[in-house]
């Protein structure tokens, strides 16, 4: 009898087929403020069986809207050269091929491109349709992987990102491009071994990693299973501040109790201090990578004097894929949210300035991804929207669901009707028309 893999069962399992359809279904009334594209990436297995769910082929899942009305959706897998040939990201030589890879992780725009991405390859460009142009390496500039989870600065436009390496330092390089897409800075950070590092966090005035005790583990790659990381007691955790004024200088590292953190939500400076919003597991693959223990929301103030962080839990709530207004990033947001994880799913919205919360409660059978702001105007951190793909185990389809991010407890404002299911995956945009 053949035990069912659970990251290939259910609303994991990958869809098929690559739909394009047109006039799509609406419940409620889509904003008429809102014309662009809503993107999301995730694993998507095309052939053979993946080994993880983080190792499938990536797919986008996109829907357009324009004047109040949904235009179409399409779903695409994005043609990397791993997809089209086979290639892998090391040959039998030990050579790092850093256009393989499965591009299934996050999906942005910077500098008029659409790249799809997964921290261990170059970014692959895609164009408006959804077709894969091919990896992009900033004019052959970048010269590691880069990491899924770049930040964008709202007040120069730069790109800021890294890339880590597992197989020979240096382990962590990081990088900044300018508003043009010009790679302008590349710097290696000093760290004493190869950790898995998908997140990091920007401020206006600083830069910080989180070097955390989840280790590149050679015994893992032998066996063949899952992810190549394990959690190790012996691992200093510990956050590493660079000054954004002074690139090449010093960083900083600050000791902080043991954990792993996938996202953060937000970061900004106060005077003498960071205040870091992270999504935090108090452990992560002690015995395998198969699991996920439970992740909840953080408060870490670095404080730059006396060399100190305070570390502060301010919900207990299960969630995850944490996000804010983009146009904030870096700054005091005072609003964030995240996806609450259960058969009935949630999203909750958080007041960071006064601690309160409020949740928009799906209801059994129906779970949510990641939700994008969408903003409704020009202000940053104003009037806007969330959107997200919901499913439904009911009907074994998703809708796109749209929020007013002002009063997320309320009924959807739309609910845009998709002609098939959109698998768990992980992170996305809302690229309006410019």
């Amino acid at each position: 009898m053949t035990t069912a893999v659970p990251h290939l069962t259910g609303n994991y399992a990958p869809v098929t087929e690559e739909l394009t359809a047109h006039d799509l279904a609406v419940t409620g009334q889509i904003p008429p403020e809102l014309t662009g594209w809503y993107l999301r990436n995730g694993p998507n297995p095309h052939e053979a069986a993946s080994r993880h769910w983080f190792a499938g082929d990536g797919m986008v899942h996109g829907v357009r809207i324009e004047n109040g009305c949904a235009v179409s959706y399409r779903n695409r897998w994005v043609r990397t050269s791993t997809f089209t040939d086979g290639t892998r990201s090391y040959s039998e030589t030990g050579e790092r091929n850093l256009a393989a890879g499965v591009a299934n992780t996050h999906v942005i725009r910077h500098a008029g491109r659409t790249l799809a991405l997964v921290e261990t390859s170059y970014p692959y460009e895609l164009t408006c349709e959804l077709d894969t142009v091919g990896p992009y390496d900033f004019d052959g500039k970048l010269h590691t992987a880069m990491t899924a989870h770049p930040k964008t600065c709202p007040v120069t436009g730069e790109l800021h990102f890294f890339g880590y390496e597992v197989i020979g330092e240096p382990f962590l390089t990081y990088h900044r491009a300018d508003a043009d897409g010009n790679l302008l800075l590349s710097r290696p950070i000093d760290v004493p071994a190869a950790t898995m590092q998908h997140d990091f966090n920007l401020t206006a005035e600083h830069v910080v990693f989180m070097d955390l005790p989840v280790v590149f583990d050679l015994a893992t790659v032998a066996a063949g299973d899952g992810m190549p990381f394990r959690w190790s007691d012996s691992y200093q955790a510990r956050l590493g501040v660079l000054r954004r004024d002074d690139p090449f200088g010093e960083v900083r590292w600050f000791p902080i109790d043991p954990c792993y953190v996938f996202h953060s939500l937000n970061a900004y400076d106060e005077p003498g201090k960071i205040v870091l919003y992270v999504m935090r597991y108090a452990e992560l693959w002690r015995a395998d990578s198969h699991g996920f223990d439970k992740s909840t929301l953080w408060r870490w103030t670095i404080d730059l004097t006396a060399g100190t962080v305070t570390e502060e839990q301010l919900d207990d709530r299960n969630a995850e894929f944490p996000r804010v207004d983009d146009r904030l990033v870096g700054l005091d947001a005072r609003f964030g949210h995240a996806s609450v994880a259960g058969d009935s799913g949630a999203l909750v919205r958080y007041d960071l300035h006064t601690g309160s919360q409020a949740s928009h409660e799906f209801g059994p059978g129906r779970i949510p991804g990641e939700a994008a702001f969408a903003p409704a105007d020009q202000n940053p951190g104003g009037h806007g929207y969330l959107m997200t793909y919901v499913y439904n185990a009911e009907t074994d389809r998703s809708d796109l669901t749209i929020l007013n991010a002002d009063d997320v407890a309320a009924a959807p404002v739309a609910t845009i009707h998709l002609p098939q299911r959109v698998p768990f995956g992980f992170h996305g945009s809302w690229l309006a028309d410019k």
